[in-house]
């Protein structure tokens, strides 16, 4: 067995596979159903696995659902990604007292973590994602020592998509539904009258090694296609998709639409899309201290474009109003974006969709962005 050979694993043989990698010391990372939602958490047992479950999913709007088989991976995006094991929502500092003496948690070198990582299930949306923040955080001349810490040693497991969600939109931003590159193991579940099995693909030495302690055999040539073929097919069967446009430009020519002023009527600037976005990255500082004055924390924890606070400075905040703080987010995201880091900030998993409580949808709204230029565009002819 070597590097992009493909075997067969049968159901046992997924569960197996968690207890290998906790065997070798990993802290496994994976899906789990939990208060009537599929997100994303540490497994003790492979019992946790969501075997069973569905999501319906479409604007403002996440139910779970039981399936009539035991599928594992057939589900979408859940509202955690794995950015939040990457890039804490709220991570220590410094510690100070009133004896002025310091402790640094995130000063350099980093400390390693306890045991390394495995990711459990991840998509070609949120492998995408993943590598954004590598771009993001971990690269450049200055980059974030603990986020480079957890990255260190990390091993993926990952999961092409033949079942996408109903506000799915990956095929049309090119990051799935399979999954390309960058994993350590790559599954296709498969569920007919030959059984309940997976279609592993060998992606590094390491997955290699993990799969080598697994029960495994050679899959069949017409399989690894059949596979495939499911996996191809997915793409035409998304919920949703980005309109086939220059977005950057169409961004770039729509500063003064009325569809900022439409979308901002129905936007709560409430954050919720930032929050669940995989590669939204911005953080702020807080400084708390205990009652006696004695004992003082700073704390980094994750920020959004759309708080007031956000483009704060002196003599008051930059964006004021919900429109302007609507097209910021929409604008970074889609256009930007690729100035500073040379892709997309998107990668069409959904989340904002199905977890914005005014079921506001990017893809419509760019949708319409695109109408209206082109209509001006037509009117200047």
């Amino acid at each position: 067995m070597t590097i992009g050979d493909t075997v067969t694993i049968d159901r046992g043989g997924l569960d197996r596979l968690v207890v290998v990698l906790q065997e070798n010391s990993y802290r496994v990372i994976g899906p789990t159903m939990r208060d009537n939602a599929i997100i994303l958490d540490e497994l003790d047992t492979p019992a946790a696995l969501p075997a069973g479950w569905g999501v319906h999913t479409e604007p403002g709007r996440y139910r779970v659902y039981r399936r009539s088989d035991q599928a594992v991976f057939a589900h979408s995006a859940g509202p955690g990604s794995w950015k939040q094991f990457l890039h804490p929502p709220h991570r220590l500092i410094a510690r100070l007292d009133a004896d002025l003496n310091l402790e640094a948690p995130g000063d350099s070198p980093t400390p390693q973590p306890d045991r390394p990582t495995a990711f459990l299930g991840v998509r070609g949306c949120d492998m995408a994602a993943i590598r954004i923040l590598e771009r993001v955080l971990g690269a450049d001349a200055y980059p974030d020592s603990a986020f480079a810490a957890r990255c260190a040693g990390l091993f993926i497991i990952a999961v092409n998509c033949t079942e996408p969600g109903g506000v799915c939109f990956c095929a049309s931003m090119g990051t799935g539904p399979g999954v390309t590159a960058g994993y350590d193991l790559a599954l296709t579940e498969r569920i007919d009258d030959s059984g309940h099995r997976f279609l592993v693909e060998v992606g590094s030495a390491a997955g290699e090694r993990i799969l080598a302690e697994l029960r495994s055999h050679p899959a069949p040539q017409a399989e690894i296609a059949d596979a495939r073929a499911e996996v191809a097919a997915a793409a035409g069967r998304m919920g949703r998709s980005m309109p086939d446009a220059d977005l950057r430009a169409v961004i770039r020519e729509s500063r003064e639409s009325p569809q900022w002023e439409d979308v901002a009527s129905r936007c709560l600037t409430c954050g919720n899309c930032t929050m669940v976005c995989p590669t939204c990255f911005c953080t702020t500082t807080e400084d708390v201290t205990d009652l006696t004055g004695d004992h003082a924390e700073r704390w980094e924890r994750w920020a959004s474009c759309f708080e007031l606070d956000f483009s704060h400075v002196h003599g008051g905040s930059v964006r004021q109003s919900g429109e302007s703080r609507y097209r910021q987010w929409l604008s970074h995201k889609l256009g930007t974006w690729y100035d500073q880091f040379d892709s997309s900030g998107c990668v069409g998993c959904g989340r904002c969709i199905a977890w914005c409580p005014a079921g506001i949808d990017l893809t419509v709204e760019m949708g319409r962005l695109v109408e209206l230029r082109e209509e001006a565009h037509d009117g200047h002819r």
